[in-house]
């Protein structure tokens, strides 16, 4: 009797189900919809609640402290750009050749469905230059600003170094990165400030005018390297002796020469985890590496800064016809550009606040065509329309 029970009861068992019972298929397919991506790679896609995203690289990653890498964004928001193509640089063959056909898929799949690609950055664009602490291949700012294609003028002051290591000259080192990292986007022209025989202050209302009207300059930076802070530790049956951490806070004072007034303040400090160096010298290495993460952490608010400015140049001569341009292929300047020529204009006061606004554009004189480029960057014009030009107007591209 009790072998009969047993055996009437197996069948409400849950270890007697058939094996050849397949699951439900709305529980299958749950499964692998949401299932995690454990260790997802560029291109990789998961669905969440019937949405795709796709997992690619994030365009913020080292210009805001703390992003990640790479990110998970909704497939219908994405079309395939440079900075996917960048990670296709890195790691070994195998995940080369896998990144490159993964993005070769997505850019098929987009222009199936009438997406367009994302272009390259422009010239004004630019990428990061490769070196410490900084991402090759990053695009730093893309936006509309006046006078495109145009390099904006900028004289960057000697860095004031309040830090207690004076000794390493880390305030010249921080001149010398500042510099390479805005001449490397493609869009600035850093002028050497002794070549203007500027006598005073380079941040006075006068000498400012005197930059932007006589030398073209547009900006002023004034920067102060300071609370520099290093840590160093011993590791123990290791091969590498020590490992060091540094931090470092650089502040930027940016000056609009048109104004002659500070247009912004910028501040940055660096994540200390990403300032790690080993081996000999490494506190000194990490102190520089913290410097270089410094700069990546402003340099885009600080180019939109710089470039939010108006491009202009001056006629420095006019002979023979021809009408002399202290601006030419460094500048940006191309054979057959149209520049329109003004009178220096009158300088706009607030009454209220009596803060200088701007200088307006003067009388209009006429419209130039430039003919050619010479030297390091001048260049001459004919009149293309109008006349009585004068060595003190000043010329802007026509839009």
């Amino acid at each position: 009797m009790l072998a009969a029970m047993l055996t009437l009861s197996c069948s409400y068992m849950p270890f007697t189900k058939k094996k050849d019972e397949p699951p439900a298929k709305t529980d299958q397919k749950k499964a692998v919809n949401t299932d995690e991506v454990k260790d997802p790679k560029p291109g990789d896609i998961r669905v969440i609640d019937g949405v795709e995203y796709i997992y690619v690289r994030n365009k913020k990653y080292m210009l805001t402290p703390y992003e990640r890498e790479n990110v998970w964004i909704r497939k219908d928001q994405y079309s395939p750009g440079t900075a996917d193509s960048t990670a296709a640089t890195s790691g070994n063959k195998k995940e080369k050749d896998a990144t490159e056909l993964r993005t070769a898929k997505l850019e098929e799949e987009s222009k199936k469905k009438g997406l367009q690609p994302q272009t390259a950055p422009s010239p004004q664009t630019g990428s990061s230059p490769s070196g410490m602490g900084f991402m090759p291949g990053t695009s730093l700012v893309a936006f509309d600003y006046p006078s495109p294609k145009m390099k904006r003028r900028v004289i960057v002051l000697p860095t004031e170094d309040q830090t207690n290591y004076k000794n390493e000259y880390l305030g010249e080192l921080a001149t010398k990165r500042l510099i390479l990292r805005l001449e490397n986007t493609g869009a600035v022209v850093c002028v050497d400030p002794n070549t203007t025989k500027i006598k005073g202050s380079f941040t006075d209302p006068a000498n400012m005018k005197t930059l932007s009207e006589v030398f073209g300059v547009q900006t002023v930076l004034k920067s102060t390297l300071s609370d520099v802070y290093t840590s160093t530790s011993k590791i123990e049956n290791k091969d590498v002796k020590e490992a060091s951490f540094a931090m470092s806070k650089l502040s930027i004072d940016i000056y609009n020469t048109g104004t002659g007034l500070m247009l912004k303040q910028l501040s940055g400090r660096n994540p200390i985890s990403f300032s790690k160096e080993q081996g000999d010298h490494s506190s000194e290495k990490a102190k520089d590496k913290s410097i270089d993460l410094t700069i990546e952490i402003i340099a885009e608010d600080l180019l939109k800064a710089i470039l939010s400015l108006d491009w202009h140049a001056r006629i420095i001569s006019i002979r023979e016809g021809r009408v002399y341009i202290n601006a030419g292929r460094l500048s940006g300047l191309e054979k057959g550009a149209t520049l329109e020529a003004y009178a220096p204009g009158e300088k706009i006061v607030d009454p209220k606040t009596k803060a200088p606004l701007g200088t307006t554009k003067g009388v209009f004189k006429g419209e130039l065509e430039v003919v050619e480029l010479f030297g390091v960057d001048a260049s001459w014009a004919t009149a293309k329309k109008g006349g009585s030009f004068s060595p003190t107007d000043l010329v802007y591209v026509k839009q």
